[in-house]
């Protein structure tokens, strides 16, 4: 009897289990739907601030043979590289964040030879280099499960500044973004300095913007911030959908994990009652023979 309290036992267990991994997959689809849309609209911003940098940047480039900006120059032989990421602050994701990590880790052997300083969004990718005694210049916690455009426009432009006077020769983002639902890939981003080969490159459709050249460097060191400060921001929106799209794929396997369980545990209790009832009515019938 003690094994059927036992297998009762760890039946009552994994049921309850079931019951929160449900309700933690419910509560992560009604934020997906909510942060999915938000990053949707933000997305559609990004990409037309994206595509006016290209084409002003396509149209400097023809006119003057090239764009005379710090933000543009690309340093071959880098001597100090800012790796910035995005994690999550809460787990239960599956993969999520482990995801991004590897992709840091990844980065951190290819810029060995160099000084590499390295900044943190979220508890748990914060929590792990920390745990391996990976020194970080600066560190935020719960910006990623709330995004905020003043909190990562404050964060970012510590690193811009420091560019901007020569400190750092190179700013890398890292984080896992939504594709969909049942899709996340990271995304690697060098945000500083801008890649103005792509930039030119790309097709970009020529409007009637023209550029005065006394406002060259003016124009394009401002709109060169705002494309970074609010690529920052998309970057916290995206990743947070992702993360809500992870949770959701993780809570689901989970509660189909913890029915297939019950279903196992309970063909087991009913086994080992069978086995209990014909066990009692072998004794009571071998008592009886003793009996006659």
């Amino acid at each position: 009897m003690a094994n059927l309290k036992e297998i009762k036992r760890k039946i009552s267990s994994v049921k309850g289990t079931q019951k929160t991994t449900r309700a933690m997959k419910l509560v992560s689809s009604a934020k997906l739907k909510r942060a999915e849309e938000v990053a949707k609209r933000s997305k559609v911003y990004a990409t037309k601030l994206t595509e006016l940098l290209n084409e002003i940047s396509a149209k400097l480039t023809k006119s003057n043979g090239g764009i005379d900006s710090i933000f543009f120059k690309e340093n071959p032989n880098p001597k100090v590289v800012d790796i910035l990421f995005i994690t999550a602050d809460k787990g239960l994701c599956g993969a999520f964040n482990h995801q991004t990590i590897k992709r840091v880790n990844s980065l951190l052997k290819k810029y060995k030879d160099t000084n590499i300083r390295l900044s943190g969004i979220g508890k748990k990718g914060i929590a792990y280099f920390k745990y391996n005694k990976v020194d970080m210049i600066n560190e935020v916690e719960n910006l990623s499960s709330s995004p905020d455009y003043e909190k990562a426009q404050e964060f970012i432009s510590k690193l811009v500044k420091d560019y901007e006077e020569g400190r750092t020769d190179k700013i890398i983002l890292v984080y896992n973004g939504y594709v969909n639902m049942i899709t996340q890939e990271v995304v690697e981003l060098q945000l500083l300095p801008v890649d103005s080969s792509k930039v030119v490159s790309n097709s970009v459709s020529m409007s009637e913007l023209e550029v005065e050249p006394d406002d060259d460097d003016t124009l394009v060191e401002e709109l060169t911030k705002k494309y970074i400060d609010y690529s920052m921001y998309y970057s916290l929106l995206n990743s947070l959908a992702a993360e809500h799209s992870a949770r959701m794929q993780a809570m689901d396997a989970a509660t189909n994990n913890a029915k297939e369980m019950v279903k196992k545990l309970t063909v087991a209790y009913n086994k080992a009652r069978q086995e209990a009832i014909t066990t009692e009515l072998i004794e009571i019938i071998s008592g009886m023979e003793s009996l006659k």
